[in-house]
């Protein structure tokens, strides 16, 4: 017999639910998987072994640092989180419609779950990131301390966007093939391969409004202070909480039509 854990509605009542959904997600996943915790690395991995042997061995790289594949995975690894993460975001409600209809916990708990079971797999990628550095003899820097800055910010954009897009997709089925290709067309948009200071002209400046600039940035301060730009993690800092603000607004308001359309 389980006992529940805090009052009804309350924040512990909330985040022990969120736990128990995403410890869910990440035990269904890996149970049925001969490679288990190997798929939280292997896509990383393979992304950044083919842009390092494309722009270090066919072409001539003008963009990016030294070790170049550091320099990859250190955004390379945040944005496989922050895809998979908005990638489900589309499904999140029509997945399990009739646990969503039938539960009385906050249905926003549906969005957290994947932004949580996501992370989770960021982290446990992580050790990738410090086999190559050491490796590569990338030298750490104080910038490593921005690690938890870039991780907060990153689940705060990712939340809001969850909550604007998953309720729209539910109501607009159109959205979820929609929301692929702008994530395609957003991977060449962000600073993974290069940075935002290799950009020519005013460019630059209308990258830091893409918030994913200003989180890569931060990722990367631990190796690369050089790649620092004040106006784009600034910028990237405050998109990101008015994603949340925004969201919160949306979902509040799209929450009854969506629960009719289930």
């Amino acid at each position: 017999m389980t006992t529940a854990v805090g009052a009804p509605g309350s924040p512990r009542r909330y985040l022990h639910a969120l736990w128990l959904l995403s410890a869910r997600d990440l035990k269904v996943r890996y149970a049925t998987s001969a490679l288990g915790y190997l798929w939280s690395i292997l896509d990383p991995l393979v992304m950044s072994a083919i842009y390092w042997f494309v722009f270090t061995q066919v072409f001539q790289r003008s963009v990016g640092e030294d070790p170049y594949i550091v320099f990859l995975i250190t955004a390379l690894l945040p944005w496989v989180w922050f895809n998979a993460a908005v990638g489900d975001f589309t499904r999140a409600f029509n997945k399990d419609a009739k646990l969503v209809r039938s539960t009385a916990i906050p249905r926003s708990i549906w969005v957290g779950r994947i932004v949580l079971s996501k992370g989770i797999e960021f982290l446990f990628s992580l050790p990738v990131l410090a086999i190559f550095a050491i490796v590569s003899g990338a030298a750490v820097g104080w910038g490593i301390l921005l690690f938890p800055l870039a991780v907060a910010l990153q689940v705060s954009l990712l939340v809001g966007l969850g909550l604007i897009v998953a309720p729209l997709c539910v109501l607009y089925s159109d959205l979820e093939r929609t929301t692929k290709l702008i994530l395609r067309a957003l991977f060449y948009a962000s600073p993974i391969i290069y940075s935002v200071g290799d950009l020519p002209g005013i460019f630059p400046q209308l990258a830091a409004f893409n918030p994913l600039s200003g989180i890569f940035i931060l990722y990367r301060a631990a190796f690369f202070p050089d790649q620092w730009d004040t106006f784009a993690v600034a910028v990237g800092a405050a998109m990101s909480i008015l994603f949340l603000l925004l969201g919160l607004v949306v979902f509040r308001a799209l929450e009854r039509p969506v629960l009719k359309e289930l």
